[in-house]
């Protein structure tokens, strides 16, 4: 049956998937937004739908004032005796922990910690009794390996002593580390090459789960770093399991460069995005991911569950609902109470304060993933208070030292429409029209594989371009520092308070 990747589309990072029955669930990281964790349910592998995020308290989830790609790391999702368990890293915080739940759409346990250093956890119920938890960690000697202990998952206690069980197979930064129990034999598949163009997936295999480990011989498993179709890279920090019909199945993070191929320049802005690839077992016993190793846009496998329909990326908020969506995002732990949904009104009002989004801290600002290239965001803003300085708009939102702005603001007793630019350490606003007032002004933001365009109309139907910003802006590979994350289309205010509504993303590319 064929399919299309990504699975799930837009910054939806390192996954990990777990099945229960003929349900199947998968989770990503999050880094420095809120809530984290995001669970994703389907019943066929390709039609994926938000259902909630494991970490949605404070309590959970300290992120104030982490860096940006701090936060949370790769997670791992496990389904044992009845109860879902996922393990993941806040290196912004305390490190590795645990939370477990009997319902996953009903909330998660407060954390429990793990003595165990570095990232990547992971979790495997041997068929004994016997937990073994698993992490990417640097030894005294400053070495990484992959350590490994005995625990109790619902409380984090170590019944063992931590010791390393591999350093891979030879590629740099042996991490994402997945344990399992397979046709009697202890299966170990690592990611490796670091998460760039270099990256691959790799697996050993051994009769014991502290090894000695041996490598597959046609290793790595899977890697794109030497495919020259150049519509696919960074193939990756992946996840097996066999479905409810006996047919296996890899996940992995991979990009979709933006640029096309004549141009030969490496750069995205969506993302590590959410692959999927059919795996079958060759002779001796080890996996065949896709095309020996490669995956592609479009792919044939034998799927299981109901026929595949329509992906939906499109996204709408007329805010008629008292609840939030689960597709939204804040950053680092938000103020909720500079947040009102005024259900009888159909509008967002969004109090601002002096957080900008220049700020490596939690701006009054809410954002949904960019889930393509081509996309078309608007909404309908109306300031709320006169004081000057007050500013409220939509965002092409990658961080706070890369972004795009378009917003209504006054200045000096003058209502204007501004376009902001902030890249590297140049934060400047490049274009500016005055408007008759601040009130009922649709902003609307087009992007391509070239660019953002920002536009406004004052009556809904004769838009205004303000200008453009280019796409490699909000690029990854541009970025003053390393960064895991991808763009988003938000909505913020600051220094006052602001009305929204009918916030729509049409996402028109696959």
């Amino acid at each position: 049956m064929k399919y299309r990747n990504p699975i799930i589309s837009g910054y939806n990072p390192d996954p990990s998937i777990c099945r229960v029955g003929d349900d199947y669930y998968i989770v990503n990281s999050s880094f420095e937004y809120f809530p984290g964790v995001p669970v994703y349910h389907s019943k066929n592998l390709v039609n994926w739908e938000l259902i909630g995020n494991c970490l949605d308290r404070k309590s959970q989830l300290l992120l104030e004032k982490c860096k940006p790609s701090g936060g949370i790391y790769a997670p791992t999702l496990r389904y044992h005796d009845g109860t879902f368990f996922m393990t993941t890293t806040n290196v912004s915080h305390k490190g590795n922990f645990i939370v477990h739940t009997k319902d996953i759409k009903k909330g998660w346990s407060e954390p429990v910690w793990i003595d165990q250093g570095g990232i990547d956890p992971s979790l495997l119920f041997d068929d004994d009794g016997t937990v073994y938890f698993l992490s990417t960690a640097i030894d005294e000697q400053g070495e990484a390996g992959i350590f490994m202990c005995e625990i109790n998952p619902f409380t984090g206690e170590k019944l063992t002593e931590s010791v390393v069980i591999s350093r891979g197979c030879g590629g740099r930064y042996a991490e994402g580390p997945h344990l399992y129990k397979w046709f009697g034999k202890y299966y170990l598949m690592l990611a490796e090459g670091g998460t760039e163009y270099g990256h691959m997936e790799t697996m050993l295999r051994s009769d014991c789960p502290y090894g000695p480990y041996e490598a597959c011989p046609h290793n790595p498993i899977l890697t794109h770093r030497d495919d020259m179709r150049e519509e696919i890279y960074c193939t990756g920090h992946a996840d097996m399991m066999e479905d409810h019909n006996g047919n296996w199945w890899m996940v992995c993070l991979a990009i979709r460069p933006c640029e096309e191929k004549s141009n030969r320049v490496l750069l995205h802005n969506l993302g590590r995005e959410t692959f999927l690839a059919p795996v079958v077992w060759d002779e001796e016993g080890w996996p065949v991911v896709g095309d020996k190793g490669l995956i592609s846009l479009e792919m044939d496998g034998p799927l299981p569950g109901p026929e595949p329909g329509k992906v939906n990326r499109d996204f709408s908020d007329d805010f008629s609902d008292e609840t939030f969506s689960t597709s939204y995002n804040f950053l680092r732990n938000p103020n909720m109470e500079h947040y009102k949904r005024d259900t009888g009104n159909a509008a967002l009002v969004l109090q601002g304060t002096e957080i900008t989004l220049n700020d490596m801290d939690s701006p009054t600002w809410l954002g949904i993933r960019q889930k393509g290239f081509e996309t078309v965001s608007s909404v309908e803003v109306c300031l709320l208070e006169a004081e000057n300085n007050v500013r409220a708009g939509l965002t092409a939102f990658y961080t706070e030292s890369y972004h795009y702005e378009i917003y209504i603001t006054r200045e000096n007793g003058v209502s204007k429409v501004c376009l902001a630019k902030h890249i590297h350490d140049i934060y400047v606003v490049t274009a500016e029209k005055e408007i008759s007032d601040a009130e009922n002004i649709i902003l609307r933001v087009e992007s391509d594989k070239k660019y953002y365009r920002f536009a406004f109309s004052v009556d809904g139907k004769v838009f205004t371009e303000l200008g453009t910003g280019l796409v490699v802006g909000l690029c990854t590979e541009g970025t003053k520092y390393m960064t895991f994350t991808g763009t988003y289309i938000g909505m913020f205010a600051e220094n006052g308070i602001a009305r929204f509504k009918n916030f729509k993303i049409n996402v028109k590319d696959y």
